[in-house]
């Protein structure tokens, strides 16, 4: 029962995990490098980043580069406190 716990419904989606993963490795990544990394559509990336944000495990950051908006997602002190904490579930779960 207790290890289930531990698992955090805000990444159940392969997409939601992904980006917590690149955000753990890299200080940030913009729109487009997830996008690229993650082979997803705008609109998919864009309502999982949300999801992400809302949970306060990224932030997000908009500007404006060249005239053109960007934007740059990194993850919070709790964001990767959380996803920690998940991964570390998800390892006792499979025995690892």
């Amino acid at each position: 029962m207790g290890l289930i716990n531990n698992i955090n419904k805000a990444f159940d989606h392969r997409i939601r995990l992904g980006i917590m993963s690149i955000l753990m490795v890299n200080e940030y990544a913009d729109f487009k490098m997830l996008k690229e990394l993650l082979d997803v559509t705008d609109g998919n990336l864009a309502s999982h980043a949300k999801a992400l944000e809302k949970e306060e495990y990224i932030k997000v950051e908009k500007s404006f580069i060249d005239r053109k908006p960007n934007t740059k997602y990194s993850a919070t002190p709790l964001g990767r406190a959380a996803f920690k904490k998940h991964i570390e579930a998800l390892e006792k779960l499979i025995g690892k």
